[in-house]
């Protein structure tokens, strides 16, 4: 059990585009409502409900990463993703989320027209396109004409990393702090200070971040206690191919290890 003083000293470092920081960051309308509301460039909008990874109102499980997914007064749906790491296919995995997410707010039956509006936020330490600037809408386009075409899915993917003095980099500066405090941003500055300074913060931030550690700590017993088992089930292979069972017993034992399981067996053969 950690000490106060020593949740303090975990949570002390961390960002708002940290991904489990974020969540729990985001799991506040008014924060949300903020940050799209500069994302968006609407001062208008309205943010009704939203859900992150870890409420037990998330259906998805962990099919779709849902940092935040809100939803609007209008009914649009908007999902807020961090991404610090560069090693994936950004796109298609917004796209893939998309898709996801679409599936999941529709009813079967629906009418096509009555699908949700869906904006994918993608939040990135990094210039995903390299071509230097902070915010990037992704729309599709007849490329003949450059038509716009509206299939009711929008991509912007804004990043920290390039400056371009707009109020959407300053927000992006201020996801790259451990300490937020901008009066243009009262919300996430606020909620932040909470977090890190308040006891009742720390303490929620520790409880998540231990909760993910367990679920990584079980996923990490699992998939060793997976592998020690087909490297059994390998080397059971190998033993019966060298005491000359017939290779097609071997294999309605072992359908899945078979072909590895003989492949070490013809090389051991072969040093022999």
């Amino acid at each position: 059990m950690l000490t106060l003083e020593e949740r303090f000293e975990r949570v002390k470092d961390l960002r708002p585009i940290d991904d489990v920081f974020f969540e729990v960051l985001a799991d506040d309308i008014d924060v949300c409502q903020e940050i799209l509301r500069t994302l968006m460039e609407n001062d208008e909008l309205i943010v009704n409900d939203v859900i992150v990874q870890s409420s037990e109102r998330n259906l998805y499980g962990r099919s779709v990463r849902l940092d935040a997914l809100c939803t609007l007064g209008d009914g649009t749906k908007c999902n807020i993703e961090v991404q610090r790491s560069d090693n994936d296919d950004h796109l298609k995995r917004a796209r893939y989320n998309a898709s996801v997410i679409t599936s999941r707010e529709t009813d079967v039956g629906e009418k096509f027209e009555n699908i949700p509006e869906l904006y994918i936020i993608y939040i990135s330490e990094f210039d995903i396109f390299k071509l230097d600037r902070t915010t990037y809408h992704i729309e599709k386009v007849i490329r003949e004409t450059g038509t716009l075409v509206d299939d009711g899915v929008h991509e912007i993917f804004v990043n920290t990393a390039v400056k371009d003095g707009t109020q959407i980099s300053e927000l992006m500066d201020c996801m790259t702090q451990t300490e937020v405090k901008n009066e243009r941003f009262p919300h996430l500055s606020d909620r932040v200070s909470f977090l890190k300074s308040d006891e009742g913060g720390v303490n929620v931030m520790c409880d998540v971040m231990e909760k993910y550690m367990a679920q990584s700590r079980a996923e990490g017993e699992a998939k060793g206690r997976a592998e020690g088992e087909a490297k059994e089930k390998i080397a059971a292979v190998i033993n019966m191919l060298t005491l000359n069972i017939d290779e097609a017993s071997v294999k309605k034992l072992y359908p899945n290890e078979f072909e590895e399981g003989k492949k070490l067996y013809l090389k051991k053969l072969n040093q022999e």
